[in-house]
This record gives C-alpha cells, sequence and structure tokens, in this order.
C-alpha cells in the first residue's frame, strides 16, 4: 500500500493482532470504518464507509463509471480496489477474492496477436470503386503473390491456440481430478454464444435496413462480415479436446506432439498419392491440386499441435533460450522444404481450394514451429519489460477488449467505406506499385479505426449493462444441444455471410445460448466450474 497514507491510517491498519498499546505506550487506534482521504480515486471514497458493513464483498462495479472497457477489467479492479477499502477498513478481506494477478508475457502475446488480426485484416481488404460506387472488394493476396511471405508473420492462429492452452491447462488439471469437465467447456461456450449473440442481431438488424434501400452491406461485405467467426468454431473444438491433450502430455510427453505431426504427414501423404520416393519430392504440388476429401481430418490434427506445445510450455517441457532458437532453425528449414516440394507460399487462404489453411497442410505447421520458437526466445527480455506498471495497463485494457474488438472489426469496413465515398479518399488505390496505393491503404486503415471506435465503445457499454456472472448447464443433454446449436448457428453465419446466414445464426446461436444457461440453480464462486466463462479472448 502507498506510503503517503495518513499517519493514523498505518496504524490503524498495522495494529490488527498485536498489543493495544504503542511503544510510547499510548492506546492504539480502533480499526474501523474511517473515511478514506480526498486524495484516494472517488471509486474507493465511495465504497469506502459500505467496506467495513459489509464485509468488503460489495459488488459495486467500480470500473463500470470509469468506462474501462469490460467485465475481465471491472472485476479486476474491483478485487484490488475492495482489497484497499477492507484494508483501510481494518476488516478482513473475503476469501473469494481473485488469488493473485494474471501471468502478463501471455496476454501480451494474446493482445499483440489480436492487433495483428484486426489490421491484417484492414489491410487485406481492398475496396473496389466504380463510377464513384462500392462495387466490390478484393483480397490483397489475391493480386499480389508476392505478399504471401508475410502471412507468415500475420497468421498467428497458431500463437492464440498456443496461448489459450497454456493458459487454460492448470484449470482444466485440476476440474478433471474432481470431474465436471462438460461443465467447463459449456461455461466456455456460453461466453462465446453470448456476445456473438449481440453480434449477429446487429448485423440481422442492418441487412433489414441496408436491402431495401438497395445497399452494399449483403452484398459487397456479405461473407466479409462473418468469415471471422471461423476461428470460434476452431477454438471451441479444441478446447473441447483439452482434458484428452493433458492426458497424452502426462503420459507422451513431447512425444504426443510427434505423434499429431506424424498424423498430419500421412494424411497429407495419402492426399498427394505419394507412393514413391521419386513423387516425395513433388508432395506439395500433388497435394494443393487434389481435392482434400478425408484429409479435412487436418483441420483437427494440425490444430492441436499448437495446442500440444501450449500445455507443454506451461508443464516445463520447452523452455529457454536454446529451445527457441532450436524450434526457430526447425521451422525455416520445414518452411523451405515444403517450398521446394510444391506447396503454397501464403498461409492464409483465399480460396477453398489450393491453398495451405483450407485444411492446414504440412507447410502450416512450419509457421507453429517459427512462432513457438519466438515466444520461447523472447521470453526473457519481454517479461522484464512487462514487469513495468504502464505495460501492463496497456496489456489489461487490450485484454479485456479482446473479444468485441475481434467479433466487430470487420463490421468497420462497411461506414468506412461508406465515409471515404462521401470524402472523396483514395480508398481505391489501385494494385501493389502503383503510385498511391500506400497512401490508399493509409487511408483506409485510418478510416477503419474511426469507425471502429464508436462502434466498440457501444458494445463495451452494453456488455457493462448485462448480468456478467451467468451460471452454465451442468447437465450433458443440455451441454450437448447447447453445444450442437452454437455449432450450427455460427457454421450457417460462416457459410452464407451476412445474409441469410447471420438471420439463421442468429436463431441457432440464441438457441444456444439460452440453452447452456443453468436453470434452477445458482451460481457458484470463482472456484467452481459451471459459472460462464468470460468470453475467450481470440
Amino acid at each position: 500500500m502507498s506510503r503517503s497514507w495518513a499517519p493514523e491510517t498505518r496504524r490503524a491498519g498495522s495494529g490488527r493482532g498485536r498489543s493495544g498499546r504503542t511503544r510510547t505506550g499510548r492506546p492504539r487506534a480502533t480499526p474501523g470504518p474511517v473515511r478514506p482521504p480526498a486524495r484516494w480515486p472517488r471509486r474507493v471514497r465511495r465504497a469506502g464507509s459500505a467496506g467495513a458493513s459489509s464485509g468488503c464483498a460489495s459488488s459495486t462495479p467500480w470500473l463500470r463509471a470509469a468506462g474501462e472497457g469490460s467485465a475481465a477489467l471491472s472485476a479486476r479492479g474491483r478485487d484490488w480496489d475492495t482489497r484497499a477499502v477492507c484494508w483501510r477498513a481494518g476488516t478482513d478481506i473475503p476469501d473469494t477474492m481473485t488469488p493473485s494477478p494474471r501471468d502478463p508475457y501471455p496476454d501480451a502475446l494474446r493482445a499483440g496477436a489480436l492487433l495483428v488480426v484486426v489490421f491484417g485484416h484492414w489491410i487485406a481488404t481492398l475496396p473496389r470503386v466504380v463510377d464513384g460506387a462500392l462495387a466490390g472488394t478484393d483480397h490483397l493476396l489475391a493480386v499480389w503473390e508476392t505478399a504471401g511471405v508475410l502471412t507468415w508473420l500475420v497468421q498467428v492462429v497458431p500463437l492464440f491456440v498456443f496461448v489459450s492452452a497454456a493458459v487454460s491447462a492448470d484449470g482444466v488439471a485440476r476440474r478433471l481430478a474432481r470431474g465436471g469437465q462438460a461443465h467447463w467447456w459449456s461455461g466456455r461456450a456460453l461466453g462465446l454464444a453470448r456476445p456473438t449473440v449481440t453480434y449477429l442481431a446487429v448485423l440481422t438488424a442492418l441487412v433489414a435496413v441496408s436491402m431495401p434501400a438497395g445497399g452494399s452491406l449483403h452484398t459487397v461485405f456479405n461473407t466479409s462480415l462473418t468469415v471471422h467467426l471461423w476461428f470460434l468454431l476452431m477454438l471451441l473444438t479444441v478446447q473441447a479436446l483439452l482434458p484428452w491433450c493433458l492426458r497424452l502430455d502426462a503420459r507422451f510427453g513431447l512425444g504426443a506432439v510427434g505423434g499429431l505431426v506424424l498424423v498430419a504427414a500421412l494424411l497429407d501423404l495419402l492426399r498427394g498419392g505419394v507412393t514413391s520416393i521419386d513423387t516425395f519430392g513433388e508432395l506439395g504440388a500433388r497435394v494443393t491440386a487434389r481435392p482434400a476429401g478425408i484429409v479435412w481430418l487436418n483441420m483437427l490434427v494440425v490444430w492441436l499441435i499448437p495446442q500440444q506445445l501450449g500445455i507443454a510450455w506451461t508443464r516445463g517441457r520447452v523452455r529457454g533460450v536454446g529451445a527457441g532458437a532450436a524450434l526457430l532453425l526447425l521451422g525455416a528449414t520445414w518452411l523451405a522444404a515444403a517450398l521446394a516440394s510444391g506447396y503454397p507460399v501464403a498461409m492464409v487462404g483465399v480460396q477453398l481450394a489450393g491453398n495451405n489453411m483450407l485444411p492446414p497442410t504440412l507447410a502450416l505447421i512450419g509457421v507453429i514451429w517459427l512462432q513457438v520458437g519466438a515466444v520461447l526466445l523472447c521470453e526473457p527480455v519481454a517479461r522484464r519489460v512487462l514487469a513495468g506498471r504502464a505495460p501492463a495497463r496497456v496489456i489489461a485494457v487490450l485484454g479485456a477488449l479482446g473479444m468485441p474488438l475481434y467479433l466487430w472489426h470487420k463490421l468497420a469496413e462497411w461506414p468506412a467505406a461508406w465515409l471515404g465515398l462521401r470524402l472523396g479518399l483514395p480508398i481505391d488505390a489501385g494494385l501493389p506499385g502503383e503510385a498511391g496505393f500506400w497512401l490508399g491503404r493509409a487511408c483506409w486503415i485510418g478510416l477503419c479505426l474511426v469507425m471502429v471506435a464508436p462502434v466498440i465503445a457501444a458494445v463495451v457499454r452494453f456488455e457493462l449493462r448485462r448480468t456478467r456472472d451467468v451460471p452454465a448447464a451442468d447437465g450433458m443433454a443440455r451441454v450437448l444441444a447447447g453445444g450442437l446449436a452454437l455449432y450450427a448457428g455460427l457454421g450457417a453465419a460462416l457459410a452464407w455471410g451476412a445474409w441469410p446466414g447471420a438471420v439463421l445464426g442468429l436463431a441457432a446461436v440464441g438457441l444456444a445460448s439460452w440453452t447452456l444457461r443453468q436453470r434452477g440453480g445458482r451460481a457458484p464462486d470463482a472456484s467452481g466450474s459451471t459459472k460462464a466463462r468470460p468470453a475467450q479472448r481470440p
């Protein structure tokens, strides 16, 4: 606590559990509900008197008034403010307080990856204007193949999965020991379903308004507004398998990672029809030229590899600068061999065929090695930098805004295009290499930033007003039914875009949000497994 508090405050706080007199023989101050000093933050002063009388278990959302952006930030700030008030009032700190601050390094990795995803999506979208009207959009990779090398850096989905597994592993292991794993997954699913319902509801309303007016929302931006929901489907699936991944790690260690890589390699060999050493050198070209078929299983197998590595990281099986350098070397060698055999350069799928994403190929595993190696190599320096207060605050805000920013950042492209046309800005900057292309990209990014800010502010305000701690379903039948509805809704929105996908998705995801809630019971405390988890940061 700060040493700038009044002397009588320090005496009152330090007198608990000791004799009733000071060293000079004067009676000690008795702890009690003393009014907080005027220099304390207003949100703490307001809670001072109520803290002692209520046992300091107040649920007053102090950070809500401060506008710091999410339920996660509000809960964290409430905990620390309650600790301060309890210490000031001389009462005991409640046992239900959060135990310790989060590890900042995984949070920083996720925050950085989130920014890469948001800006990467905006940069990759190329609006096309014909006769002063928005006629369509192109993808940067479709018109500039050289940019495929950049996707080795901006394809950060493996990093998200790696960090999510590392953060969740210990909690899942504890719940696995006492059963009730379905409760944990239903909480995660409900935490994703609730904000997704809001997004799809707004999207449905905008489509309903846009269609009669002949707007571009359901034409130009139709699939662009829902394509990013695929990540939620993948994340829910791999996290449902997290208990099995923990068992594999406990039994086989890093051998579990090797087993997954072997399965992915066998599936690619099967797809490529490789039967001899002579055709092995053409594996990449043969794989991308043939339909996937059963090799769609790699949508699960390949994304389980970073999850298994995340568990190994948190268990200490892969640590240190040496391991990071080795993985970087392995990744570079792996990618060189993949490109030599004919795999595409880009790690982001633009079409449904001939790419490294749909389904993931062996080449994408090389990016996994590179990203995990970079995490290990940068860890010592990054942890020293993150020890400061300023970086921690930035990471806390980005982490709290993670889910809203991921869900809503694509929607900002629609009003950004409208505003750019009205202002006469060069949002259609032509092709890479032409004069003014990067100036046009800068204008486009600026417009997206201007438009996403009020959207996120409105979403955060709405989320702070709704009930945060919703108990999740604890019956297997409800969990399965809610999970199937959630998968169906996300799949419909992903397949058919804003129209009619958002409408169908809203009905299914709304049903999932209702089904995954516990009926007729109270939510347990913070250590329980049936309370809805905060939406997983993308």
